[in-house]
């Protein structure tokens, strides 16, 4: 079961789309999803998962964690097995910890891999 905590209350924010589009380098997974990253260190890597709003609900595979997963929901709404995340989540997933994440609406995640990711 991950930890989870709604920010939004307190925290606000403004997602700068084009500085995004201008300075993050995409991989397309022609899914509907993208991912950018950000920042990798030894095995831990800071990335933006970008997902369309009509995205196939299958688009994100199952996978694990093997050092856990933290991640902020920046817009949109993440769900999986254990529970819905709204904009402003902050989750942390347990290392070694599986899930199988969809969306709902237009997405974009900040996440944080200690130790990578791995197919399930």
């Amino acid at each position: 079961m991950p930890f989870c905590e709604d920010l939004s209350p307190w925290l606000s924010w403004n997602v700068d789309r084009d500085w995004i589009d201008e300075n993050v380098k995409w991989r397309d997974f022609g899914t509907g999803v993208r991912l950018g990253k950000l920042a990798k260190e030894g095995n831990t890597s800071l990335v933006l998962y970008d997902v369309v709003s009509d995205v196939d609900i299958e688009a994100f595979m199952p996978h694990s964690h093997p050092g856990g997963e933290t991640y902020l929901v920046l817009e949109g709404e993440v769900y999986d097995e254990d529970g819905t995340y709204p904009p402003g989540s902050i989750v942390w997933m347990d290392p070694g910890s599986t899930h199988t994440p969809k969306t709902k609406g237009q997405t974009l995640i900040l996440v944080l891999w200690p130790d990578g990711v791995k197919a399930a």
